[in-house]
């Protein structure tokens, strides 16, 4: 069975410390690693939300170096990672082409690294997931999604939580963990 999830890395609208709406900036290591984790699960597609085209020129860039350039014959492993990303400009976009690809808006699901009302459990999410529904889950960058992307989702995870007080994950990590919660193997 096919699993119908994608990804999205919104740059924009998140926070930045002082808890101020911004765009972030795109980083390599994010579009690499979330790609392989993304590859590694099964995700249909991971997107990069942002609306600042010197970013989406250098998502472009590096796609292409791993697609089509030095690096597709360098490292297959890699060119077949980054074959699922595409680039959007903002969340209406995300949002017009998963509805067209699914044909049908899937569900949205975002995270947090805080508490919020209408959390899905990760077991609830995993069971939607094995019977065919098709989601969308998004990672917000920086200090996290603004309230205005937080209220465009149908529902929030859990958030991940350590043994300690500090709890700032590079985003990386958290969508590696919340795909291992999700479509992990259980034994």
């Amino acid at each position: 069975m096919q699993i119908k999830l994608d990804l999205a890395l919104v740059h924009y609208p998140v926070y930045n410390k002082n808890r101020e709406t911004i765009g972030s900036a795109v980083t390599n290591l994010d579009l690499h690693d979330i790609a392989r984790a993304g590859r590694t699960y099964g995700v249909d597609t991971l997107y990069i939300v942002t609306p600042y085209q010197d970013q989406q020129e250098l998502v472009n860039e590096i796609t292409a170096h791993w697609q089509t350039g030095h690096g597709a014959k360098y490292n297959t492993n890699r060119k077949d990672a980054l074959s699922i990303v595409r680039l959007c400009s903002d969340l209406d976009e995300l949002f017009a082409l998963t509805t067209e690809k699914w044909e049908k808006r899937p569900a949205i699901l975002a995270t947090s690294a805080n508490e919020h009302t209408n959390t899905w459990s990760y077991d609830l999410t995993r069971k939607k997931l094995y019977s065919g529904e098709q989601l969308l889950i998004l990672f917000g960058t920086a200090w996290g999604l603004t309230p205005k992307a937080l209220n465009a989702v149908d529902g929030l995870l859990p958030p991940i939580k350590g043994q300690g007080e500090y709890n700032h994950l590079s985003v990386r990590s958290a969508a590696a963990i919340v795909l291992d919660r999700l479509l992990g193997n259980r034994q």
